[in-house]
């Protein structure tokens, strides 16, 4: 009885160690996520290299941020690696949803941006009318001065 009293209060401590450990490495990551979001707020648009690189950093912080809440906290890390596979799995085709809506989204706003309707179909019907005027143009320069 005693000996299981003391190997449940060794354990007792070495979870809470793990949990501090781990809530501090979150801390880090956040800190420095912050202090990179407050730095990239000051660089100029027009260095987008650097910007991207800052946005890439910050991602893989969170990607890491995200892995430690899962293993630690959801208590992934002890499971069988089925289970984690049934986690892992949807969680990366919901990443390609979200980064194929993206792309989709942003290719939606750019056609947008570039085509008007109205202002083509405008453009058919009145061409005829300015050809026929440019045509009159030209003939008109060609015959000699009277």
């Amino acid at each position: 009885m005693e000996h299981t009293a003391i190997h449940t209060a060794d354990h007792a401590a070495e979870a809470r160690k793990e949990i501090w450990k781990i809530t501090g490495i979150l801390t880090v990551l956040t800190i420095v996520e912050l202090g990179l979001g407050f730095y990239m707020m000051n660089v100029p648009l027009d260095e987008h290299s650097k910007r991207s690189f800052i946005k890439g950093v910050i991602i893989i912080l969170m990607i890491s941020k995200a892995f430690y809440i899962i293993a630690y906290f959801m208590h992934m890390k002890y499971e069988v690696k089925n289970l984690i596979m049934t986690t892992a799995v949807p969680l990366t085709i919901f990443i390609w949803f979200i980064i194929a809506f993206l792309y989709e989204g942003n290719s939606y706003k750019n056609l947008r941006n570039t085509y008007d309707g109205h202002f083509r179909d405008r453009k058919e019907i009145m061409a005829p009318v300015r050809e026929k005027e440019a045509v009159k143009e030209i003939k008109a320069e060609q015959k000699p001065a009277e």
